[in-house]
């Protein structure tokens, strides 16, 4: 198979690529000419994945502004895996920037995607929990996985060449 786009002759692994924020940009490499190899410990939700785009179910990494860039409540557990995950990105950045491997962690704020909907549901209160999380965004509306996915595109081509080891909040203002 020719690939064409901006990422042909790349690979990707995209981990937790079933739903939300990571099937988004899984499709979104593939329709940019990526080889991508979508994994998820959920192998039901890679069923309708496998084959699209030429998606093979089996690079950046995912944090979240609720990390070591802003704490918020309710979320220690999360918050400190999540920073993990910067100091695990800028550490492989260090190491590995004079053997032309690039490494970057992208930070969103709160994104609209399945499980964003089962924690309002949890709640016992959709709406009102929904009103809640909406009345924190400064943007007045959740981010949408199309959004995450046009940042991972880009950092995974030729135009982000000179970004490494970075962080990259895209949350709609959230932290300021």
């Amino acid at each position: 198979m020719t690939r064409t786009g901006r990422l042909a002759n790349k690979r990707a692994l995209v981990t937790a690529a079933g739903q939300g924020i990571g099937r988004a940009p899984a499709l979104a490499m593939a329709a940019e000419g990526a080889e991508v190899y979508a994994t998820d410990i959920d192998g039901d939700s890679l069923a309708g994945l496998s084959g699209e785009n030429g998606i093979t179910t089996f690079i950046l990494n995912m944090s979240s502004v609720a990390s070591s860039v802003i704490g918020a409540p309710n979320r220690f557990v999360y918050g400190v895996t999540k920073a993990a995950v910067i100091g695990l990105t800028k550490s492989i950045a260090s190491d590995y920037v004079k053997s032309g491997v690039r490494c970057n962690a992208i930070c969103p704020g709160t994104v609209m995607s399945p499980s964003l909907q089962d924690r309002l549901a949890a709640t016992g209160d959709y709406d009102k929990a929904e009103e809640a999380f909406i009345a924190r965004q400064p943007m007045g509306r959740f981010g949408q996985v199309e959004e995450i996915a046009a940042l991972v595109v880009y950092l995974a081509s030729a135009e982000s060449g000179f970004v490494t080891g970075q962080a990259i909040n895209i949350d709609g203002g959230w932290t300021g």
